[in-house]
């Protein structure tokens, strides 16, 4: 099973360097399904793995020119302050056990990977469904009220679940700031890397962390990147989009099933 896992990673990587999002909110099912790493563990891990990720994405849209520093500047600094105060003050108060409905006991773990699939199903019919706005004649706006409240949800995110949250930061990009396909992608990654790294250094004195496992997922990740932002170069965004969307919609309802039936 870890071979696939590696595998996984490898293509996780491939999706972030398409498409800028998307690829976080596998991790976690990846390493839950495939590494048998408990959930509350691999949230932590998988922000990890996409911050390091990303930041590699990151660095090849900065040398091309398709990072709007601003739009980073501003979703950044609320999104990052967002994570911290949620790993540090509102995860550790979360116990394991929360609840029963009727003999159905509702645990964190199982909560984390449910809500997962939820924002998973939610995001996978925005990436199929919603046409991507092309008009390249508009100035570039950037409303930073608008930015800094975008950043805190998408804190909130990625501190609760472990996932980058570039699924949700690119459609604000594109429809509400009107950044070009390629900046919005480029600006994701950046973000993405500053919220994931800064969550995990805020979960390090958590958990006893299997560093050369997660080095190994994450090498395959990045190399995954690398190659996603080569081919993101030939092939139209929306199609990539509208793919993968199908391909998170399908994994979203897998983690529900599983959760629900085949424990």
């Amino acid at each position: 099973m870890e071979i696939a896992g590696f595998i996984a990673a490898f293509f996780i990587g491939i999706s972030l360097g398409l498409i800028g999002g998307g690829g976080s909110i596998l991790t976690i099912p990846l390493l839950v399904y495939l590494f048998h790493i408990p959930p509350t563990i691999a949230t932590g891990y998988s922000l990890f793995i996409v911050g390091i990720s990303s930041l590699a994405g990151a660095y090849t849209s900065y040398r091309n020119g398709n990072i709007h520093l601003k739009a980073v500047l501003y979703f950044g600094i609320s999104s990052i302050i967002t994570v911290v105060l949620i790993r540090k003050l509102v995860i550790p108060l979360i116990p394991e056990d929360l609840f029963k409905i009727g003999s159905f006991e509702i645990t964190r773990s199982f909560l984390t990977m449910f809500l997962l699939a939820l924002v998973m199903i939610m995001a996978s019919f925005k990436m199929i469904f919603t046409p991507t706005p092309l008009n390249k004649n508009k100035p570039l706006t950037m409303p930073y009220g608008s930015a800094i409240l975008r950043g805190i949800q998408i804190g909130l995110l990625t501190g609760l679940l472990g996932a980058g949250g570039g699924f949700l930061i690119i459609p604000v990009l594109i429809f509400s700031f009107q950044l070009p396909m390629k900046k919005a992608i480029g600006s994701s990654l950046m973000i993405i890397a500053l919220n994931a790294l800064f969550g995990f250094i805020s979960d390090l004195s958590q958990y006893n962390i299997n560093w050369k496992l997660l080095l190994i997922i994450t090498a395959n990740a990045v190399i995954g990147t690398f190659i996603g932002n080569a081919i993101g170069l030939k092939i139209s965004g929306e199609k990539l989009k509208k793919g993968f969307g199908i391909f998170v919609l399908i994994a979203g309802i897998y983690i529900i099933l599983h959760e629900l039936f085949l424990k």
